[in-house]
């Protein structure tokens, strides 16, 4: 994890279990954005507002046409309406490591164009937001840490964690994303936390249970929004018939 500055290039797109980076050229704006009810009253001298709902979106993601069976982008995002269990990470001027910014979150694809961009043909593929039936709705803010970048494991994590950038302890829930690229047999994804980064347990209720890492697969676990979260976290892996699986990871505190 390094801190500072960035380049768009360092940008990493996950979704359903695919890494879409190779084919990817923009994608925005990450938008948290809080919609405003006007409260002013005749008596009021100045107009006055209240904020209301949050919306959260992943903008519209421009990409490099591609209809490789299985694993192109038509084959991917080829279809609408569908919702996107998708992490979008940030590297600092490196490829996204553990530590590194993450936008997360279920989203609702809207559509799928293609166009042309200088003789080439790209999809500009547009998100409308969360889902009404979205895991995360409990959460109005998907900028969270990434856990795990994208990587081979073949053992339980037993190292050292991500530290709370913003604080200690919260005690407002969050939600734990992973997508699994590949694998050969069972494993449960999960996240451990720690007071000291020292003393590790595992954070109840961020677990993915037992999942098949033979077949890509994306998905968010939201905690209650009273939960604890320790200040620091890592990722955990505990092998079922599987001897190594390929995943990313991340966490988003409430």
């Amino acid at each position: 994890m390094a801190t500072g500055r960035t380049l768009e290039k360092w940008t990493r797109f996950y979704v359903g279990g695919y890494d879409l980076s190779g084919f990817g050229r923009s994608v925005g704006p990450l938008l948290i954005e809080q919609d405003e009810a006007d409260l002013t009253a005749w008596t009021d001298t100045v107009k006055g507002y209240l904020g209301n709902h949050v919306q959260c979106n992943l903008g519209v993601l421009n990409a490099i046409f591609d209809n490789t069976a299985t694993t192109g982008l038509h084959a991917v995002l080829g279809t609408v309406p569908n919702n996107r269990t998708v992490i979008v990470a940030k590297g600092i001027r490196a490829a996204p490591a553990a530590g590194d910014p993450a936008f997360c979150g279920e989203f609702l694809q809207s559509a799928y164009r293609l166009e042309d961009d200088g003789g080439a043909v790209v999809a500009s593929i547009p998100f409308s937001g969360w889902p009404a039936d979205a895991t995360s709705l409990l959460y109005a803010g998907p900028w969270g840490l990434l856990l795990h970048a994208n990587g081979a494991e073949t053992a339980a994590n037993t190292g050292t964690g991500i530290d709370n950038y913003t604080g200690a302890s919260t005690t407002r829930g969050g939600y734990f994303v992973y997508q699994v690229l590949a694998g050969n047999g069972t494993a449960t994804l999960s996240v451990d936390d720690s007071a000291n980064n020292v003393a590790f347990l595992a954070l109840s209720g961020a677990t993915s249970g037992s999942i098949n890492c033979a077949v890509r697969s994306a998905g968010l676990v939201a905690l209650g929004t009273d939960a604890t979260v320790r200040q620091y976290l890592r990722w955990q892996l505990a092998l079922g018939t599987a001897t190594t699986v390929t995943f990313v990871s991340a966490f988003v505190r409430g």
